[in-house]
């Protein structure tokens, strides 16, 4: 595991195959990293599927209205919700899409970034400019790349927990 530099502003994230640890850019994505601890303090994000995971590309998450697998999942309707918190207002920087950054999902305005979140397969500098970058795996990225693929995927991965590093 890499050394957690600031617990308050890391995330660990539960798979089925170990822990992935992201290092959250406060200083440059505030407004998204702040959204991300209010949802894993409040649970949000924990049996959450992956709902949309494409080979060499990313792996999406975070559809708390309709990806908690626990809930009422349907594979149909993930990965069109957010939460019940309002949207982002975009935060570009000159952080790159690298492989293991954290990106904002989001629909096509730019300010629709809600609860979603997707993390780089590859360097998918395409990305760069469009979506938020607000994080990166600094520890576990051997358990991203063994997510299951689709758009949905068969039997989806799920993250079985999500919390703040400051809290465990």
């Amino acid at each position: 595991m890499a050394e957690i530099k600031d617990p308050e502003n890391t995330v660990l994230v539960e798979l089925s195959g170990g822990t992935v640890t992201i290092e959250l850019m406060h200083d440059i994505a505030p407004g998204h990293c702040d959204r991300m601890k209010e949802l894993a303090r409040a649970g949000d994000y924990d049996n959450v599927a992956f709902h949309r995971v494409i080979d060499g590309f990313m792996a999406q998450t975070g559809d708390v209205a309709n990806g908690n697998m626990e809930k009422d999942y349907n594979p149909r309707m993930a990965g069109t919700g957010g939460s019940t918190l309002p949207n982002l207002k975009a935060e570009f920087s000159r952080i790159p899409h690298d492989r293991g950054t954290l990106g904002a999902a989001r629909s096509q305005s730019p300010d629709s970034a809600n609860s979603q979140f997707f993390i780089n397969f590859g360097d998918n500098h395409f990305l760069n400019g469009q979506y938020t970058v607000y994080g990166r795996v600094i520890s576990g990225m051997d358990h991203v790349d063994a997510i299951v693929r689709g758009e949905p995927p068969e039997a989806p991965d799920r993250m079985i927990s999500v919390k703040v590093a400051a809290d465990v």
